[in-house]
């Protein structure tokens, strides 16, 4: 029997017996892992090997987990803390144990967290109390992170898992970033009858070329040479390639749709003024919205290229209010709080400086406006909030503009993406009247989440600003849309530090 050189080497190192890697009879028949693949898949299509496929789980220490083999699981050195200083007897002072445990930075709050969950005592009104009868010492996290290290690099971790026969405990172990979790497919092959046989009358090798080349077709060489078969459904090594990330990718759909309806892009700091991140916009200074609970302050000299005329007229609106009907907010105002620098929550900030004709000179209806630019917000993170994310900022000026046009403008947008089902409730904004957010409904889970907030700006914001015609205006989440267009349940499965690579590689933006 001839067979391509590949083929061969594979067909000698294989076993009838054993089941071996590819990987191990590529080493042995000195063959790349490809190209021994290749020529498994052959030999087993022509009925002289057998190839079996198996999904492995292996687990691999992080550089975290690491050093917790040496220095201990920090609830682990709490509790040891704790019973040393009779906390299994009376409650002790919860920051004079902390500092015996030699615990700091985000050490501490991961060993409160996990004190607790595995009940080696509990915290109340600053004191810890310890269960004196939990073992510790047997701690399976702790055990599970220690038979891991005991296996050499070299070596399959199958032998140290051996030894964690609970999963909660490897899951819980990948969660807190202590382990790492590998899922891969293993595939072996086995001499099958006709192979043995084939080996035992005899197998030569032949030459055989992979390409037809410019000089074969010259010289006629190619009518006496023979060429590989290739088999185009064997299975091969994945390789990805890069692609524009999927949040990136509806930013620029979002650009387009939005210049395809006349709009005109802005851009501006990322770190503002208070008084064009809020005071413009009629938000009063001691709003909740603008402590440190909510806005983060930058320790940097306060801005002073701000028109000294406007600051009057805005500092004027917050005191006196605009009209004859305007009261203000009777509140205090400081200018150098309006001057003090913050990384903008909204990007309304940018609206501000442009209708104040600051960045752009003095504009004359109508005009049309956007951005899709990055916020920051001390929110609490969950399945719909980021500390940072992309707003969609627009508005428009234009004469005798009501709210039947500011949702047909939601309504236009939203249908290029597919998306029909917009609704809207009415909302309370210090800088618009009438508001309202907007809902859309998720296509997986049926729930209907906020994707924005909008209105009519009130003279409040106007007048100030030089403005005599009317501005509808919004701020649209760009990832909440991306949640809408390709599925994603969870907006930190977008970006960050969770994000689901696989989700991102696969996803498609859909209009």
């Amino acid at each position: 029997m001839k067979l391509p050189e590949p083929q061969v080497a594979v067909l000698n190192a294989a076993s009838a017996t054993d089941e071996t890697p590819i990987e191990r009879l590529a080493d042995e028949a000195g063959l790349k892992p490809e190209t021994a693949t290749q020529a498994v898949f052959e030999l087993r299509d022509d009925g002289l090997l057998d190839v079996t496929e198996r999904e492995t789980v292996e687990y691999e220490l992080t550089a975290e987990g690491r050093e917790y083999i040496d220095a201990g699981l920090p609830e682990v050195r709490l509790y040891r803390a704790a019973i040393e200083a009779g906390a299994d007897d009376d409650p002790v002072q919860m920051g004079r144990t902390i500092g015996a445990a030699d615990l700091d930075g985000p050490e501490v709050d991961i060993a409160l967290a996990n004190f607790g969950r595995k009940g080696y005592g509990s915290i109340e009104s600053g004191e810890l109390s310890a269960d004196g009868d939990a073992d510790a010492e047997d701690d399976p996290e702790a055990a599970a992170l220690a038979a891991l290290a005991a296996v050499d690099d070299e070596d399959d971790s199958d032998a140290a898992l051996a030894d964690v026969d609970d999963d909660d405990v490897l899951d819980q172990l990948v969660s807190r970033n202590l382990l790492e979790r590998h899922e891969r497919t293993v595939r072996t092959a086995t001499l099958t009858d006709a192979g043995v046989t084939a080996l035992m009358e005899g197998v030569e090798a032949t030459e055989a070329v992979d390409r037809l080349t410019p000089e074969m077709l010259t010289s006629g060489e190619w009518q006496d040479v023979e060429f590989t078969e290739y088999n185009v459904e064997a299975d091969a090594p994945e390789v990805r390639g890069g692609k524009t990330h999927v949040l990136r990718q509806t930013a620029e759909r979002v650009k387009d749709v939005l210049v395809g309806m006349g709009f005109q892009e802005m851009d501006g700091p990322h770190a503002d003024a208070d008084f064009w991140i809020n005071d413009c916009l009629f938000m009063p200074q001691d709003h909740p919205a603008r402590t440190h609970w909510d806005r983060f302050a930058l320790d940097v000299p306060p801005i002073a290229d701000i028109p000294e005329d406007l600051v009057d007229r805005v500092e004027h609106a917050h005191r006196e209010g605009v009209g004859e009907d305007g009261d203000g907010y009777h509140s205090p105002w400081s200018e150098d709080f309006a001057r003090a620098i913050a990384l903008r929550g909204h990007t309304t900030s940018l609206s501000m400086r442009y209708l104040s004709g600051t960045e752009v000179g003095e504009l004359e209806p109508p005009q049309r406006y956007f951005s899709v630019e990055k916020v920051y917000r001390n929110d609490t993170l969950d399945a719909t909030h980021l500390l940072e994310f992309f707003q969609i900022e627009g508005w428009v000026m234009a004469e005798n503009l009501s709210v039947r046009d500011l949702m047909g403008t939601f309504v236009e947008f939203y249908e290029q993406f597919g998306i029909t089902d917009v609704q809207f409730k009415p909302h309370y904004n210090p800088y618009t009247e009438p508001s309202f957010e907007l809902f859309g409904r998720h296509p997986t889970t049926g729930e209907l989440i906020e994707i924005g907030n909008s209105g009519m700006f009130r003279d409040e914001v106007l007048e100030p600003l030089g403005v005599e015609h009317d501005v509808m205006a919004w701020g649209l989440a760009l990832e909440r849309l991306a949640m809408l267009t390709t599925g994603a349940e969870d907006i930190r499965d977008l970006h960050g530090t969770l994000a689901d690579l696989e989700f991102l590689r696969d996803a498609e933006v859909t209009y």
